[in-house]
């Protein structure tokens, strides 16, 4: 293996770990208020955009890294709108409305 492809690989690693304790804790949790809306959507949308240009690459850490961050962003966004946005309209419909 080269040395970038190490380096690209042990990156990878530590950037997931990084965000591991954070989901790990939104999972057990089920609190999200935290996080920002608009963190979020603007890191599913550039998870997107970005596809392509990883797509273009061979495969290698940058693929594993991306679909790390594309899933790990994904979650995200699907608990906030579950944990948040849903919660939150549940809680403002009068008693007895469902």
């Amino acid at each position: 293996m080269q040395v970038p492809v190490i380096a690209g690989a042990i990156a990878s690693a530590v950037f997931a770990a990084s965000t591991l304790s954070m989901l790990a804790k939104a999972l057990r949790t089920k609190d999200v208020r935290s996080y920002s809306p608009a963190n979020i959507t603007l890191a599913n949308l550039g998870n997107l955009i970005y596809m392509v240009y990883v797509l273009d690459l061979p495969p290698g850490p940058i693929w594993a890294l991306h679909l790390f961050h594309t899933l790990s962003s994904a979650l995200m966004l699907l608990w906030y709108v579950r944990y948040v946005l849903l919660a939150e309209k549940v809680s403002r419909e009068p008693a007895g409305m469902s």
